[in-house]
């Protein structure tokens, strides 16, 4: 039997729209951000890099860099 691979939420382009301004925002004020990320824990730091050719955003918390798909972003929250 085949496995399921369960669908990321759809999201209308408001939303994503929303999303990608409120990164940006944070980007260049340099604030401390959220991330609610689609079936991963949620991702807390500051927007070091947002790759437009990988779609990736670079996070960076305590020195460390996580990297999170855009399109995995469900919310933002800015500290």
């Amino acid at each position: 039997m085949a496995k399921v691979k369960k669908k990321r939420p759809t999201r209308d382009e408001f939303e994503l729209e929303e999303i990608g301004n409120t990164l940006v925002e944070a980007y260049d004020e340099k604030l401390e951000v959220l991330l609610d990320v689609w079936e991963k824990e949620n991702v807390q730091g500051n927007i070091i890099k947002m790759d437009s050719r990988t779609r990736l955003i670079h996070i960076e918390k305590n020195s460390e860099i996580t990297k999170i798909p855009f399109m995995d972003i469900m919310k933002v929250s800015v500290l």
